[in-house]
């Protein structure tokens, strides 16, 4: 293995690589993304997936489309406006769950149109939308590093030597690099205060047991693997001090969705007495949604319970039985410790959090 197996984004102008996770840890492939339609078939296949390394593949791929068009297109710079917008959109409908494709989506957009209102020429609009999607791929590894670090500087104040178990996979290859939950452990790692890294497989895609555990192979950190259905047993042992998991949306009140089988986790973490910490980017927050009830959870196909390895083995269950296969949950608040992001941790003012002035209070700053 090399760093660049751990590298799930390959991008240069014009060009776009996406490593094909669904192959991993046994074949290392990357597949050449032309466009937003590519794009969007890799994201709803999850070629790519991680709410981050989503949101800047989906850019991406339209920037690599863009450059197509800056010869040849003769459209007025309102025309190539309404084509970037039009494709965000499109790229936002792979996935909806994870609110950072449609945050990053959402920036673009104004991007462009601000632009536009100013633009003599279409080149300019195509232009100015190409440098935002790549500053974005800069900023998500630059905030990636900021969480771990945060992150291992809270937890070591809890603990001088911590274990910890996560859940899905949070690290390079669900984000342009780094990682968010899983950056945090490499940032423990890193200060010499992680004793050892528990992971699940992650049913029923087995992100945990494909991907986490090939990272932490990859940094030689020391980790063990668990069922999913080991998590509770593991908890009661006292050998995790802490659970943490990423984010693909929280909504204001510190609702998290995140990948089926978070919940349970949390309800585990809190009748054990361990802490149980979200680390994501605020782009991860959704401050349009009062609670968890309003996060619309993504269904995945029956296959994926269906068949071995996500659906692309042979059958295991048997025909004719029915399959419910959401792809997140959301865990309360109330079951969550903090959450840590690339501005510091949020903890709870009594038993809530205040998100919206914690975002407030760093805009003021800036």
């Amino acid at each position: 293995m090399d760093d660049s197996t751990l590298q799930s984004i390959r991008y240069h102008r014009g060009s776009l690589q996406l490593l094909d996770q669904r192959k991993l840890p046994l074949n290392t492939i990357y597949l050449e993304i032309r466009d937003a339609v590519e794009a969007w078939e890799a994201i709803r296949e999850m070629v790519v997936r991680g709410a981050p390394a989503i949101a800047i593949a989906a850019a991406l791929s339209l920037a690599v489309e863009t450059c197509k068009l800056l010869e040849g297109f003769t459209g007025t710079s309102k025309d190539a406006a309404s084509f970037l917008i039009n494709k965000l959109e499109f790229l936002v409908s792979s996935r909806p769950t994870a609110v950072n494709l449609a945050d990053a989506a959402s920036k673009l957009t104004e991007i462009v149109t601000n632009s536009a209102a100013t633009a003599t020429h279409a080149n300019q609009v195509f232009q100015a939308y190409i440098d935002a999607a790549e500053t974005m791929l800069e900023d998500d590894v630059a905030s990636n590093k900021a969480i771990g670090s945060h992150g291992s500087s809270f937890i070591q104040n809890l603990n001088n030597k911590v274990s910890v178990l996560t859940h899905c996979n949070t690290g390079s290859l669900a984000t342009a690099g780094y990682g968010t939950a899983l950056g945090v452990i490499r940032a423990l790692h890193a200060d010499g205060v992680l004793d050892r890294a528990y992971c699940t497989e992650t049913r029923p895609f087995n992100q945990g047991s494909r991907l986490t555990a090939y990272e932490l192979v990859h940094e030689k950190i020391p980790a063990t693997l668990i069922a999913d259905s080991a998590a509770a047993a593991l908890m009661k042992t006292g050998r995790v001090h802490a659970v943490i998991v990423g984010a693909d949306r929280v909504a204001a009140n510190g609702d998290t969705a995140n990948k089926i089988g978070t919940y349970s986790l949390a309800l585990s973490a809190k009748h054990h007495g361990v802490l149980f910490f979200v680390a994501a980017p605020l782009t991860s927050v959704d401050l349009s949604l009062a609670s968890g009830d309003e996060i619309v959870i993504e269904e995945r196909p029956a296959k994926e319970l269906l068949n071995t390895h996500g659906g692309l083995g042979e059958q295991v269950a048997a025909s004719g039985i029915l399959v419910w296969n959401p792809a997140f949950d959301v865990t309360p608040a109330n079951l969550i410790s903090g959450i840590i992001t690339e501005k510091g941790v949020i903890t709870k003012t009594g038993n809530e959090f205040d998100i919206k002035g914690f975002i407030n209070k760093i805009r003021s700053n800036n």
